[in-house]
C-alpha cells in the first residue's frame, strides 16, 4: 500500500516538505455540478435572482476561493498560481456545471485549487438561488485532469 504523504513514520500529522522538488508547470482540472428545480433555473435565465447576475458572482467567487485554497485546507501549500479560470453552464432544465481549472510553475500540483475553486462557486450558486428554493443538492465535486510533477497525467475515466 501506497504511505500517505501527510503522515510520519510513526503516523503523526506532517507538512510536506516541497523544497528540494523540481519546479514544473502543474495544471488540474475540477468540476461539480448543482442539482436546481425547474424554478430556480427560470429565474436564472430571467436573470431574475434578488442577489444579481449568478454567472459572475460564482465565477469570482470560484477564482477568490481557489486562490483561498490554503487558507481552508490544513497542510495545503500557498501557490503562486498563474491562472484560475471557471466556467459555468446549464445542462437540461435542472443543473449547473461548474468547472475550474488551476495552473501555476511550482514544486506540488495544483489540484486543491481547482477543487476548491469549484466547491466554492457551487456554494456561491446555492446561496444565490436559495431564496427561490432550498433544496438543491451540490453533488460531484472532482478531480477531472491533472499534468505535472511527479505522478504525471492524471485523467478521470
Amino acid at each position: 500500500m501506497k504511505k500517505l504523504s501527510h503522515l510520519d513514520d510513526r503516523g503523526e500529522v506532517k507538512m510536506v516538505d516541497v523544497g528540494c522538488k523540481a519546479e514544473t508547470r502543474r495544471t488540474a482540472r475540477a468540476e461539480g455540478k448543482v442539482l436546481a428545480s425547474k424554478k430556480v433555473m427560470e429565474a436564472v435565465k430571467k436573470n431574475g435572482l434578488p442577489k444579481g447576475n449568478l454567472f459572475t458572482t460564482a465565477k469570482i467567487a470560484g477564482i477568490q476561493g481557489g486562490k483561498m485554497a490554503s487558507a481552508l485546507v490544513p497542510l495545503c501549500h500557498p501557490l503562486p498560481l498563474d491562472n484560475i479560470k471557471i466556467d459555468i453552464s446549464t445542462e437540461g432544465d435542472s443543473q449547473f456545471i461548474v468547472r475550474a481549472e488551476a495552473s501555476c510553475t511550482g514544486r506540488t500540483g495544483v489540484e486543491m485549487e481547482a477543487l476548491t475553486a469549484a466547491a466554492i462557486a457551487c456554494l456561491t450558486i446555492y446561496d444565490m438561488c436559495k431564496a427561490i428554493d432550498k433544496g438543491m443538492t451540490i453533488t460531484d465535486i472532482q478531480l477531472v485532469e491533472k499534468t505535472g510533477g511527479k505522478s504525471g497525467h492524471y485523467k478521470r475515466k
